[in-house]
């Protein structure tokens, strides 16, 4: 029985990241969608990690062989405590490859399985988290983007106040 591990920061899931976890489970026999908390991200978070997990869960519902679960530390710690065989990362563009190159091979150095990059479809190539929210928070429509619960709990956020990810203008 094969496992990948599909880590990433999630904030929040998008279809890209769906579509990736949906081919992912094609090629392997299980699937853990791994929610990590990303230290030098983290004040540009919108979402609690246990937010980012719920809606994670919610968006894979459909997918029995799929889990959802927290990275608590180091990546290739939590692939060797889950008896892991592969790391699948997706990828955009040229950019996410040339940032992805040197984590698989220092999570290889550490102990890691080797990680398997699948090309994002077409349809979800230019989509990413920050994009998603960066359209949401000025008003604009997220529904082809991310799953529905997202954008739901989106609005809900930036409605409430929570957006922590761009400070408030100064007035001159």
């Amino acid at each position: 029985m094969t496992l990948a591990v599909y880590p990433g920061t999630f904030d929040p899931i998008t279809l890209g990241h769906v579509d990736v976890v949906r081919r992912a489970a094609t090629l392997f026999d299980r699937v853990i969608l791994g929610v990590a908390q990303n230290i030098a991200k983290d004040g540009g978070r919108l979402f609690s990690i246990e937010q980012r997990v719920e809606l994670a869960r919610d968006a894979l519902a459909d997918l029995p062989d799929v889990e959802v679960a927290v990275i608590p530390g180091l990546l290739a710690d939590f692939c060797r405590q889950r008896g892991a065989d592969a790391i699948v990362k997706g990828l955009r563009n040229g950019t996410d490859f040339d940032a992805e190159i040197p984590m698989a091979l220092v999570n290889r150095e550490l102990g890691a399985p080797e990680t398997y990059f699948l090309a994002a479809a077409p349809t979800h190539a230019h989509v990413s988290s920050s994009l998603v929210k960066d359209i949401a928070r000025h008003g604009g429509d997220v529904t082809g983007l991310v799953p529905a619960g997202v954008a739901v709990a989106l609005g809900k956020a930036l409605a409430a106040g929570h957006d922590r990810t761009i400070p408030e203008p100064h007035e001159k």
